[in-house]
């Protein structure tokens, strides 16, 4: 019986060729036959294969069973994932959360602690690295992601094929993979390299020399390999004039979700606008036009009549775990009005200097809760993956030095059990994260400034988000108090966006920066340069999946 000519009937019970049933059994599901001759069914929650005649294969039964590949197939017990032989013997006594299937004698795997790695076809490693994802190999190459979210090629023995790392990736495929970065999808060669400079919303695979892309504004074209267009198929969906007006009109957002917050419209809801209105103290008119335009942003939906808060929105809520509430207030009226000296601050001559906000917001008794509650959601959002990858030793002493109310603090002394760490910020500041913190074990509070000696010693110096805030005169007296700080060979941990010379994602923030306190976001080789400056060795990046990065130096 040739079982290769063999489909799945059209109620999904059986297989047939030429509509001809190849056996009377029914079953509740049945999957396609794969060499050698043997295919998936399930009855209820037993699976197993069958051979062509419907005959089972073995006497053992699964809660799943998949096709062979490469002559072993994956099956699921209770005791977790792995693969079979043909006669229903187990490849390898290891269990897993979940298997693929074998290409090219290798097999992508997960751990049930989360991690992906390849297995050979003993069910052995094929090398030490332990992957966020792996995927299957094509030619002897396959498609792998860090724990920080980037990804890259490996080769069969785990090692690097190019030095690239991108957003997302797919396989070679004659000479070309699809990658990611932070502009848009385009095409590599072999060596990680771009083929052209052009980025796309969605590209295909080539063929033939030719791919069909997406452009951003919707149109669809068919490019070749030097990313020329052949043929436009679908014209622009919208125009780079109406765009661009769009970009112009960006306060327009700021400024309707800062008054939104101001007012508590969020706290307000569910509701209908006549209670919004009486709630808030508005005019019932005006009111009900603010709720649409928050609604068209994605913040609100109404339905019969009744405004809430889309998932979107929860985050303005003033008493959401990770509220924005305070951060539209404070870049809608504190920040948004520094950006007018935008030009003065450019040109050259120019006598402008940053505006003092840290000493404005210490200074202000409204503003500094308000801020700082701003820091604390972002802190919560970005630092949960930080503790563990510094790998302190546990009974470390690190200084966090500018560490605010102490988010970061609390998180490292709850996954270090016996760390001991000064939490170093300016008098007002320490006073909020008293009040905040309390007095924890492990947790020292010292007053001071950056800039003044920290009279505190200490195994390993953290610096989250704080250099970015200064220009590299200042932010190089800060590290040299860091290094006076630590004993010798300590660390300096520095928490940063890093920005990169090939792409421009960052540059606005950079912008905020020189607007909102003088300093400045930095590429790798910057703080690289400023470590060496102060004392400290580079040592390494470490990538975390949040947006900031780990720069390590050692103290010479």
């Amino acid at each position: 019986m040739n079982w290769q000519n063999a489909s799945i009937s059209a109620d999904g019970t059986h297989h047939e060729i030429d509509h001809q049933a190849l056996y009377q059994l029914r079953f509740d599901e049945v999957l396609k036959f794969h060499a050698p001759g043997l295919a998936p069914v399930r009855i209820g929650n037993e699976a197993w294969h069958v051979q062509a005649d419907g005959t089972a294969a073995y006497r053992r039964r699964f809660q799943r069973a998949f096709g062979f590949y490469d002559g072993y197939a994956a099956v699921v017990s209770d005791a977790g994932w792995h693969h079979i032989r043909t006669d229903g013997d187990d490849l390898y006594p290891d269990r897993h959360a979940w298997v693929g299937n074998f290409q090219e004698d290798r097999c992508t795997v997960r751990k049930k602690n989360g991690e992906y790695f390849h297995i050979l076809g003993n069910g052995t490693a094929a090398y030490d690295q332990r992957w966020r994802y792996a995927g299957d190999f094509r030619d002897g190459i396959a498609v792998v992601q860090a724990v920080d979210g980037h990804s890259t090629h490996i080769d069969r023995d785990g090692a690097a094929v190019h030095d690239r790392w991108f957003l997302d990736l797919d396989v070679f495929h004659k000479g070309y993979a699809r990658a990611r970065d932070d502009a848009g999808w385009m095409h590599v060669d072999m060596r990680g390299a771009e083929r052209y400079a052009r980025r796309f919303a969605a590209v295909e695979p080539f063929y033939n020399g030719q791919a069909r892309v997406e452009r951003f504004d919707g149109a669809l074209e068919v490019i070749d390999e030097t990313g020329a267009c052949i043929v436009e198929l679908r014209p622009a969906q919208k125009s780079e004039f109406a765009a661009l007006s769009s970009d112009l009109v960006g306060f327009w957002k700021t400024q309707t979700i800062c008054c939104a917050a101001e007012l508590h419209i969020f706290d307000a809801l569910p509701a209908t606008s006549d209670m919004v209105a009486r709630h808030c103290k508005l005019i019932l008119q005006r009111c009900h036009r603010l709720l649409r335009a928050l609604a068209e942003l994605g913040l609100l939906r109404c339905d019969a009549e009744i405004w809430s808060v889309t998932s979107h929105g929860a985050y303005l809520q003033a008493d959401h775990p990770l509220t924005l509430h305070d951060a539209a207030i404070e870049y809608g009226r504190h920040l948004a009005p520094m950006w007018n000296d935008l030009p003065i601050a450019l040109r050259c001559g120019s006598q402008w200097q940053a505006p003092d906000i840290f000493g404005d917001v210490v200074s202000d008794r409204e503003r500094l809760p308000s801020h700082h509650r701003m820091l604390e959601s972002y802190a919560n959002h970005d630092y949960e993956s930080i503790p563990a990858a510094l790998k302190l030793g546990n009974r470390s002493r690190l200084i966090d030095a500018g560490g605010g109310t102490g988010v970061l603090a609390r998180l490292l002394v709850k996954h270090y059990p016996e760390i001991q760490l000064v939490l170093f910020d300016l008098p007002q500041i320490i006073d909020h994260a008293r009040a905040a913190l309390g007095e924890p074990e492990r947790i020292e509070f010292k007053a001071g400034n950056l800039f003044d000696c920290w009279e505190v010693q200490g195994d390993a110096v953290l610096l989250a988000r704080v250099l970015h805030d200064w220009n590299d005169e200042a932010a190089l007296a800060i590290l040299k108090n860091a290094h006076a700080a630590l004993v010798p060979g300590g660390q300096v941990f520095i928490v940063e966006m890093l920005l990169r010379e090939d792409a421009m994602s960052g540059s606005l923030c950079d912008l905020h920066l020189l607007m909102a306190t003088g300093g400045q976001e930095r590429t790798l080789d910057q703080y690289k340069k400023i470590l060496e400056q102060a004392g400290f060795a580079f040592k390494h990046v470490i990538r975390l999946p949040a947006l900031p990065s780990i720069i390590v130096g050692v103290a010479k």
